[in-house]
């Protein structure tokens, strides 16, 4: 999920949202939000300028899980995923031929990946910070290791060596540190592995990864194809409205959800307003005279014109065509991976997600928002759930 890119576009995207609210805020005005559903999780953390937004919403996934189980509270190191992962997708690039992606990004399933074939590890073991900066900066690394690869692929030798991917190892380990063979955690040694399955209790294989796009049929596994998913990885199809309903099963069962999700449209209004909506009219649906009017505004004008809602207002009625042709025309793309950790109606009594983002503390909700319906339906590209918070009717149609 390349959330660095979008994370601009959202600068731009918020002036067309000016005017939605939140709950708190200091006039007393706009949504107000009752929690219904809380399921217990760790602090927000923040990815910085790193595209790592897969790796911090699935550890933040697997801290609740934790809690879920009766494990102890443990912040899980995110970088460790991050690391493991570019070490695999170098040599998968490679071995393509330079005909796959490579990059900071990823998909959710990565998170599993890396739990079941390396483990975990505390955040105080592996910070995953080597350079001279106090939050996570990745730009240079990122830059340094495509180029590497790439003149690897290029092979001017004609035979590429034998130990390009240690050249490889040891760029991650100067930006990221050595990963620990074994550590010291609460008077007890580990391995990476005996960590995630003793302390931790995670196993890889309870949880499944669900999309629902017609592309492909329904109760079957597919390989989504979204770029960071290197690793080829399946998900399991289901019908739109069983989508949500595991969503909504989940938590209200006590399993929070991991979710991947399109962000650039107009209505995620995170940063000032703290909602994420799918305002019933939007741009692509003015006449003439009405994109002439708002092209004619200035900024401030904008603010306080076609799209101020001060209030919870109608949404766009999200079906399974108009959710497949946002897909196909990618309109919807997979940019940003989120932990979904409760529910809360406004004050018309209309029920959203509570979301936990991996922003820092960027907004006055201090790093949550609130989601709609009608914006999980239209622009969720993936979700992770154990496969015991799946209701048992669509879980016997899964073959679970």
């Amino acid at each position: 999920m390349q959330t660095i890119k979008k994370r601009f576009l959202l600068a731009l995207t918020l002036f067309l949202v000016a005017g939605f609210s939140y709950a708190g805020n200091k006039d007393n005005e706009g949504y107000k939000f009752q929690s219904i559903k809380e399921i217990p999780h760790t602090s927000v953390k923040n990815q910085f300028r790193s595209g790592t937004c897969w790796s911090f919403a699935g550890m933040s996934f697997f801290e609740s899980e934790m809690l879920r189980m009766g494990k102890p509270e443990v912040d899980l190191s995110e970088m460790f995923p991050v690391s493991m992962c570019y070490r695999d997708k170098a040599i998968k690039y490679v071995r393509m031929q330079g005909n796959t992606n490579f990059g900071a990004g990823g998909v959710l399933y990565d998170d599993l990946y890396v739990a079941n074939n390396y483990g975990l590890v505390p955040e105080k073991v592996f910070p995953g910070i080597k350079y001279d900066e106090e939050k996570h900066v990745h730009g240079e690394m990122d830059n340094v290791l495509r180029n590497m690869v790439e003149a690897v692929v290029e092979n001017k030798n004609k035979k590429m060596s034998p130990v390009w991917d240690e050249a490889v190892n040891s760029t991650i380990d100067s930006y990221l540190g050595v990963v620990p063979q074994n550590f010291e955690y609460k008077g007890k040694n580990y391995t990476p592995k005996s960590f995630a399955s003793d302390f931790c209790g995670i196993n890889g294989d309870e949880y499944v990864q669900i999309t629902s796009f017609t592309h492909h049929p329904f109760y079957q596994q597919f390989i989504l194809e979204v770029p960071d998913n290197w690793l080829w990885s399946e998900f399991y199809n289901v019908p739109l409205d069983e989508l949500q309903e595991i969503v909504d099963a989940s938590i209200e069962n006590g399993y929070s959800v991991l979710w991947a999700a399109d962000v650039s449209e107009k209505g995620f209004a995170t940063t000032q307003k703290g909602i994420a909506v799918i305002p019933e009219k939007i741009t692509t649906e003015m006449n003439d005279a009405e994109i002439s009017k708002w092209d004619s505004l200035s900024e401030k004008e904008k603010e306080s014109s076609l799209y101020k809602f001060d209030k919870p207002g109608k949404e766009r009625i999200i079906t399974q065509e108009v959710r497949q042709m946002a897909f196909d025309s990618q309109e919807t793309t997979d940019d940003h991976a989120m932990h979904l950790i409760g529910l809360a109606k406004d004050e018309n009594g209309t029920v959203y997600y509570k979301v936990k983002n991996s922003w820092g503390k960027y907004n006055d909700l201090k790093g949550y928002f609130y989601a709609s319906k009608p914006y999980l339906r239209y622009k969720t590209t993936a979700i992770v759930v154990n496969k015991a918070a799946i209701p048992e009717a669509i879980r016997k149609k899964m073959k679970l």
